[in-house]
């Protein structure tokens, strides 16, 4: 059950959904989506669906549900051993009723392309890939992946976000969901490109040398507005907050 932190009703799927669907899908918009512990941890062992529950499962099945496409890194596909991207038939018939196809699609983010054609979520996806990487790419490893993925390029010598961006809403995927990892995610609000994110707060301390959900980048200051605070059954909050164009931040 997940419930306002100000009330102890359950919220219904149609609710949920309702909190977070974008006010128009034509306006390209990206939106982050990840978890952490109450002391800054993203993961545990290396992997960060220890940090999670049922609720917190289902809220990415939800966004995921919402999202022209899901831009990952490809170290978090490694690490997390991606699956391939396809939502269940309740989603798949909430999606036909606003015209979208069944599945969103999956966009791996790549310098080195160091990404096995034959891994599930590539070989086994319902909807082709895309894989983002930059001209200076090793050229035997893309032309490996161009036989289970639409390979972009965006960058010459790095991958620049805002050109895999704008290649993805040329293609018709304006709603971008990003799972990270945190050198993803860092480099998208490096560029404020992030728009929204929505951060699911385990009821954990973990301690240890954990990263942060955002990595890699030169420190600034970028201000975000809540939007809402929901609670789980199990403790977990989902926070939702939405970027605050702010002058002179």
């Amino acid at each position: 059950m997940i419930r306002r932190l100000d009330s102890t009703a359950e919220l219904t799927e149609d609710d949920l959904v309702a909190a977070y669907a974008p006010s128009d899908r034509s306006i390209p918009a990206v939106r982050a989506n990840m978890v952490s512990s109450l002391d800054g941890a993203v993961e545990v062992l290396g992997i960060s669906k220890a940090l999670g529950d049922t609720d917190d499962k289902q809220m990415l099945g939800r966004l995921r549900m919402l999202a022209d496409a899901v831009l990952v890194g490809a170290g978090t596909v490694r690490a997390e051993n991606y699956n391939p991207l396809r939502v269940g038939p309740e989603r798949q018939a909430w999606r036909r009723t606003q015209g979208l196809p069944d599945h969103p699609v999956l966009a791996i983010v790549s310098s080195r392309l160091e990404l096995d054609p034959s891994h599930r979520s590539l070989a086994e996806a319902t909807v082709r890939p895309i894989v983002i990487t930059h001209a200076a790419a090793p050229a035997d490893r893309r032309t490996a992946l161009t036989t289970v993925a639409d390979v972009v390029i965006a960058g010459e010598r790095e991958v620049d976000p805002a050109v895999a961006l704008a290649e993805l809403n040329a293609r018709g995927f304006a709603q971008v969901l990003c799972e990270g990892g945190p050198a993803l995610l860092g480099a998208i609000i490096a560029a404020d490109l992030l728009d929204e994110l929505c951060l699911s707060l385990s009821p954990l301390l973990i301690g240890g040398v954990s990263g942060r959900i955002v990595a890699g980048v030169a420190a600034g200051m970028h201000r975000m507005s809540p939007v809402h605070v929901l609670q789980g059954d199990g403790g977990m909050l989902f926070t939702r907050y939405r970027r605050e164009k702010v002058a002179g931040l």
